[in-house]
């Protein structure tokens, strides 16, 4: 009802204090809703009855003592304790929870609909009829103890707007999604990496184990970030029954999650107004504040090694090379994103070969980590200058997500002449070989060539001799 009109109408008419609700230079305002024709009651003031919020020193408020005096910002309000009936009973706990959801929820709304159903709600299940606590429908009650007449302010409420189908929504949304609930966040279960985003859920479930939809979440991080860089915000949870999925990027090795988030309290709280003819008022409900976190660690991300093998004179790759990955220590493996060892088959260091052209590639290391690679045989043709006690090796730093690119060059051997000499007569048969660096002497030469002429000469004897005595 409108407290306004009706301390005038009160006023004149001359009735009491106790008759009629009414105090001298009431400053009761409405907020948002609409207004109905009257219930009656013994003593009714002129006026309409309003279903819908008030204005209370500028805050949103709602009544829970259906008929009393609209709240008045010049009385004292003070906190009080559980919600309880117009009677003084105990409200029952589903009743209670889906209160708590509705003012958790709707408390600040800015449509009259919503508004007016809001208020009709809260007077169905608060002003009820109680004949046991002398609460009636009787119309010869006065205004402490006349019940709400739900199905008469529902039929009121078809001539506004959408405020009917408002009652049914408001009152179906708050059995789907009274409380209590809880929280919860999942950190990703795979390795987190410095720089990259990944998914973390957070779950706002019921007491049937479903998700809470719309609900607005804050969340907070540590060592992370959202992907719009911010390391906090304001979330809402999704309406399709899924849980939240929130894009992260790490951005330390502890990337920590926590989400907070007001949820309906089991019992709603009242404001208790100094005069006790006015009417007991709610705002939010006294709701449950709500906290999650998870946490998890993180990586730099992995490094390339890319080493490619050349030769020392012409620049031409090297194929075959093969190069083991240590260590700086030359003997130690080196450590792979995930901190194993980088070893073969038989558990020691890594060893690879170069491709076609020249190239070998080690992906997936962990970093900032130094990597060397080390000759451990020579390719075919650069046997002379390989010395295995000291073989050729480089060594880099690989950071994270960078490539890093290394040489190394072998000297060649040194040309060879190759000298042919046929065995036989006519050049048939056997063909010896010899190869012999160009630093040898020219006597040494002729006299190896002499020793194989000599052994071929013998040998064309011998398959002579044979032939002439088959004949």
């Amino acid at each position: 009802m409108v407290w306004r009109r009706l301390a005038g109408a009160v006023l004149a008419a001359g009735l009491v204090l106790l008759a009629a609700p009414v105090t001298a230079g009431a400053q009761a305002q409405e907020g948002i809703g609409y207004e109905t024709d009257p219930q009656g009651y013994l003593n009714k003031p002129a006026g309409g009855d309003w279903l819908g919020s008030y204005l209370w020193r500028g805050q949103q408020v709602w009544c829970v003592q259906y008929s009393l005096l609209a709240p008045d910002s010049s009385v004292e309000y003070k906190e009080g304790d559980e919600l309880l009936s117009k009677g003084g009973a105990r409200l029952a706990d589903d009743v209670a929870g889906s209160i708590s959801y509705l003012l958790l929820r709707y408390a600040n709304t800015q449509s009259a609909d919503e508004a007016a159903a809001l208020a009709h709600l809260l007077h169905t299940w608060t002003a009820f009829e109680d004949p046991a606590r002398g609460i009636s429908l009787d119309p010869n009650s006065d205004f402490r103890h006349i019940a709400y007449n739900a199905d008469f302010h529902f039929q009121q409420l078809g001539r506004f707007g959408q405020a009917q189908q408002a009652v049914g929504r408001l009152q179906a949304e708050a059995a789907a999604n009274r409380g209590p609930w809880t929280a919860k966040v999942s950190a990703p279960d795979k390795e987190q990496v410095i720089g990259t985003p990944d998914t973390w859920v957070v779950d706002i479930t019921k007491t049937d184990g479903g998700q809470v939809a719309g609900a607005p979440v804050t969340v907070e991080l540590t060592d992370a970030t959202l992907e719009d860089g911010t390391a906090a915000g304001e979330l809402t949870t999704s309406t399709d029954g899924k849980a939240l999925a929130v894009k992260v990027v790490p951005t330390g090795p502890n990337p920590s999650f926590t989400v907070k988030l007001d949820s309906p309290a089991d019992r709603p709280k009242v404001h208790v107004p100094a005069n006790d003819n006015m009417q007991r008022i709610v705002t939010t409900g006294g709701e449950k504040k709500l906290t999650a976190n998870a946490s998890t660690t993180a990586k730099t991300p992995p490094g390339v090694v890319k080493v490619g093998k050349t030769d020392a004179e012409t620049g031409k790759a090297i194929a075959g090379v093969a190069l083991k990955v240590t260590a700086p220590d030359g003997q130690s493996p080196a450590k792979r994103q995930d901190d194993t060892a980088l070893t073969g088959p038989e558990g020691e260091a890594l060893v690879l070969q170069t491709a076609t052209d020249g190239t070998a590639t080690v992906p997936d290391l962990r970093t900032p980590q130094e990597v060397c690679l080390i000759e451990v045989a020579p390719a075919k043709g650069y046997e002379e200058f390989f010395d295995p006690n000291a073989p050729p090796k480089v060594c880099g730093t690989v950071e994270p997500g960078q490539t890093l690119v290394l040489a190394l060059t072998n000297k060649p051997d040194k040309p060879v002449v190759p000298i042919t000499i046929p065995a036989g007569s006519e050049g048939a048969g056997v063909v010896a070989k010899a190869a012999y660096t160009t630093e040898v002497s020219t006597g040494a030469l002729v006299g190896f060539g002499g020793v194989v002429l000599i052994g071929a000469t013998l040998v064309g004897l011998l398959v002579r001799r044979r032939a002439t005595s088959r004949s």
